[in-house]
């Protein structure tokens, strides 16, 4: 018997207990299987080398190394994870570099109502391997750097205030970032084969300048959420082994919340987890060992769209944006052609949701100076 047989008989057996999470009532169906697209079959490459759906194109933003068309601003290296936010009758898409030695952070670029860019400038500069991150709420941009004992950077997408580091946020291996307004937390992913999963409880909900650093536990299959002590590992012992009892995941990566739930992804087993914040439990949304023909690998960046279908970003894979809806359908929404030594970084939405934004971290050249940032307009779900 192989491992997705093995898997799927454990689940489909006891829908519970196999691995420490709970099937609840509003995941039962979880995890997704592979089915058939809401948006069709993908077409031919386009002349920008990438599979769309009927109905769906895409354009070049940004190239790393070249003037953003219309700007004085150069696109950075190395672009990662990104976010839309609202500004006048157009929208804002940041997008953080990670590149290291002092020479990651973020740039921003305008788009006005039709969509034309209008401008580009940098955000953050001077910081190290800005990997992912998340929106807040009050409309800034979290880049988190993914190093030992790296920051979160809390910056404006508005280039109007400095960007301000967020020491209370602990520090670690930090991947992506995800605000729950509704218990006023923020979750945070750990880029380690052995990581945990945090969240972050300010003291005054809007300000991330001070607060507590908690770690998800695990004890008699019952979770709970227990004080990091030091959260900035200024002893030498990194956060993730400060609690007895934490839950460990192997290669946290994108987070994205919503409507109670907090969907983030594992790298080192393909998974999609969804921890239901209202129930306080763990159920996998996607397994590639619990799904036959399994088309999402190398699961990385997510968002989600109106619809309430999630976008998984590949790292590898065969470099596609898969989509998953909410009947747990699993299936590629595009696929970028001639890249195999790249992934794709960034998906997010503008805020009308009918624009998804994401990067190519390295191009064709498969260097991290041949970054491609673009964006696909069509007739998504609403």
């Amino acid at each position: 018997m192989d491992r997705r047989t093995l898997l799927r008989s454990a689940v489909v057996g006891t829908g519970t207990v196999a691995f420490g999470f709970t099937m609840t009532r509003e995941s039962f169906a979880y995890p997704a299987q592979t089915g058939t697209s809401p948006y069709g079959p993908l077409q031919a490459a386009d002349a920008n080398g990438i599979m769309l759906p009927s109905g769906f194109t895409s354009r070049v933003i940004a190239r790393s190394g070249q003037t953003v068309a219309g700007t004085g601003q150069v696109w950075h290296g190395a672009p990662d994870g990104g976010a839309c936010f609202t500004a006048e009758s157009g929208w804002i898409y940041v997008s953080n570099a990670e590149l290291g030695g002092g020479s990651g952070g973020v740039t921003a670029v305008r788009f006005d109502g039709s969509g034309a860019v209008t401008d580009a400038y940098r955000v953050l500069a001077g910081t190290t391997s800005n990997c992912a991150g998340g929106a807040t709420p009050w409309n800034t941009w979290l880049s988190c750097e993914e190093t030992t004992r790296g920051y979160v950077f809390e910056t404006d997408p508005y280039g109007v205030n400095a960007a301000e580091r967020r020491d209370a946020m602990g520090r670690f291996k930090h991947e992506a970032a995800a605000c729950d307004p509704d218990r006023e937390v923020v979750y945070l992913t750990e880029d380690e084969s052995s990581g945990a999963f945090y969240r972050f409880v300010p003291a005054t909900w809007g300000d991330l300048s001070a607060g507590t650093l908690q770690v998800l536990v695990e004890s008699g299959g019952a979770l709970s959420w227990a004080d990091v002590p030091d959260p900035g590992a200024s002893g030498g012992e990194q956060t993730r082994d400060q609690v007895s009892g934490a839950r460990r995941f192997n290669g946290g990566e994108g987070c994205y919340y919503r409507n109670g739930t907090c969907f983030f992804t594992t790298k080192g087993d393909n998974r999609v987890w969804a921890y239901d914040a209202n129930a306080n439990t763990l159920a996998l949304a996607y397994d590639d060992g619990l799904t036959d023909d399994p088309p999402l690998s190398g699961v990385d960046n997510i968002t989600g769209a109106p619809a309430g279908d999630l976008y998984v970003a590949e790292d590898g894979g065969n470099m596609e944006i898969c989509v998953i809806t909410p009947d747990d359908v699993v299936a590629p929404f595009l696929r970028i052609t001639g890249q195999s030594s790249s992934e794709i970084c960034g998906p997010a939405f503008n805020p009308a949701g009918n624009r998804l934004y994401f990067s190519s971290q390295r191009g064709t050249s498969g260097s991290s100076g041949g970054g491609i940032t673009y964006e696909v307009t069509g007739p998504f779900r609403s």
